[in-house]
């Protein structure tokens, strides 16, 4: 088998009771050795669980693993992966070793409901963070001093980042390959897995859906639909509303019920995402990128960007028109054996169920 090479970037993910394989299955493709002959140079992965007794995840399967919580602190990166039951507190012990993790300098991940386990370590306090949109309300209300947002698919907030519901971890890990590595090989690692480097572009990362639930709630999913398709057009409140056939005031007391944001917070997020295609595809001046998605200015353009990207326009472009870097940003010295010791994942036992999630 292949082995990481001395300078592999260490990469910690602990599963937890009733993870979804999907996640673990998506985080060992991109940082495991499923792509030989791409990721073994940059990430040294090892799949870790908290004591010795084997992990049961969700479907039944039972994984085991060499790994404990002792390779959180040599990891740079640490990922915590969701559980089946959010109301259930991590256990002391987790809770320790991932402050320590975040103390020493290691960056922080978690996918799914693994946010209220680094919401548990006081990691995610006075950040934005996410997590499923299901439990979002929960993580609110359990840790007030984060700020969530149950919208983006990721978010990152530089040594800490959290993702969204089983799937995003796709959007997350590409993401973290591109932080690092740049996007020539992040999108290589795409290609091989058959996904897209973005969703449309990036614009799926901060779609705010609408929960179907009444005729109103119709009429905002109808208006958020139209806007979607007429971005670049001088779009408000009063011609949202009209499009879903509403008063304003009724328009914006259904919107914020159907999408906890405001019709106009929810327009420049989609502006935003629709222009991040054009600033990794074209050349053109970013004045001329904010007037293509509907900006008025683009002082106001810059304004929403940064405020939702975290970063400056011509920062994000750059990112796509450099070459990948030669390694990563932070490495250690190797451990031997460290991610040659693949995790064993059991088949379900007959008759076996775990929680529902």
């Amino acid at each position: 088998m292949t082995t990481a090479s001395a300078s592999a970037h260490r990469v910690a993910v602990l599963p937890t009771t009733g993870t979804a394989p999907f996640e673990l299955g998506v985080i060992s493709a991109v940082f495991g050795h499923y792509l030989p002959d791409l990721i073994p140079r940059h990430y040294d992965l090892a799949v870790c669980a908290e004591g010795s007794a084997a992990v049961p995840l969700a479907g039944g399967a039972v994984m085991s693993t060499p790994h404990g919580l002792t390779e959180l602190a040599t990891a740079d990166t640490v990922i915590v992966t969701s559980r089946a039951d959010p109301h259930e507190p991590p256990s002391a012990e987790l809770v320790a070793a991932l402050r320590e993790a975040g103390a020493r300098g290691a960056r922080l991940v978690s996918t799914c409901t693994g946010a209220f386990a680094l919401a548990a370590a006081g990691v995610l306090d006075e950040r934005r963070a996410t997590t499923h949109w299901r439990h979002a309300d929960l993580l609110r209300t359990r840790y007030p001093r984060v700020e969530v947002d149950p919208a983006p698919l990721y978010v990152d907030e530089g040594d800490v980042l959290t993702g969204a519901g089983s799937a995003a971890s796709l959007d997350l890990c590409l993401h973290l390959v591109r932080k690092d590595l740049g996007p020539a090989l992040a999108n290589t690692v795409a290609r091989r897995l058959v996904i897209p480097p973005h969703r449309e572009g990036g614009q799926a990362q901060y779609v705010e859906t609408p929960v179907a639930g009444s005729s109103a709630d119709d009429g905002v999913a109808r208006s958020m639909e139209w806007a979607l398709a007429h971005l670049a057009e001088p779009l408000t409140v009063e011609v949202l509303a009209g499009a879903a056939h509403m008063s304003e005031r009724s328009y914006l007391r259904h919107f914020a019920r159907a999408t906890g944001s405001s019709p106009m917070r929810w327009l420049a997020a989609q502006r935003i995402g629709a222009s991040l295609a054009l600033l990794e595809k074209t050349k053109d001046p970013v004045d001329e990128v904010a007037e293509a998605v509907g900006f008025e200015s683009v002082v106001t353009y810059r304004y929403h960007f940064s405020r939702i990207m975290r970063t400056s326009p011509t920062a994000y472009r750059r990112l796509f028109h450099r070459a990948p870097a030669a390694a990563p940003a932070r490495a250690l010295a190797p451990r031997t054996g460290w991610a040659r010791d693949a995790p064993a994942i059991s088949p379900p036992a007959a008759g076996r169920r775990t929680a529902p999630r």
